[in-house]
């Protein structure tokens, strides 16, 4: 069973700038995900651009138009073992860009309305992503050694029942 007790956004620093190359976790995302590049500028502040959104099947153009989702978000990935991490695992956890599916760049307005769910309440609007999200989830939720509950365990295999032959790959984070 999942258990949220102590969960705090602030417990997973993220944003960061590991690399010490101007740009943090947000903008690296940003720029690896464009389908038209942005400008980048001073202190790698970034203009112009377009991104497609999965969750919602739209193309999205400015950065400001587009959240970073944590594909497991910070309270489920607390929920499902994180609060068991150090501060530093909880930090590479929320900057992961060793897997492109960790954090991913989608429209604000989907990445809202998913907010803390898991794939229980949620699955993107776009039906035809939906495979893909669940066995990225999967991958993420396995490349964290998180866990899952039995409800979500049914929720990702009906979905995967509509998914013949998906395969689910994994890189694993540690």
């Amino acid at each position: 069973d999942e258990d949220r007790t102590g969960y705090r956004r602030a417990a997973f620093k993220h944003w960061v700038d590991a690399d010490k190359d101007g740009c943090n976790t947000r903008a690296e995302v940003l720029k690896a995900e464009a389908v038209i590049a942005p400008e980048q500028g001073v202190r790698c502040r970034l203009t112009g651009g377009e991104w497609y959104s999965p969750y919602d099947d739209r193309y999205l153009q400015g950065p400001r138009r587009l959240d970073i989702d944590h594909l497991v978000p910070l309270a489920e990935a607390w929920d499902s073992g994180a609060s068991a991490w150090t501060a530093a695992e909880r930090e590479a956890y929320a900057n992961d860009l060793g897997d492109g599916r960790a954090l991913i760049a989608v429209s604000a307005t989907s990445n809202r309305s998913k907010a803390d769910q898991d794939p229980t309440t949620w699955l993107p609007p776009a039906v035809g992503y939906r495979c893909q999200y669940v066995t990225d989830w999967i991958a993420d939720k396995t490349r964290w050694t998180l866990s899952v509950d039995p409800s979500e365990e049914a929720a990702l295999a009906q979905t995967l029942s509509r998914c013949p032959n998906t395969p689910v790959t994994v890189t694993l984070a540690r």
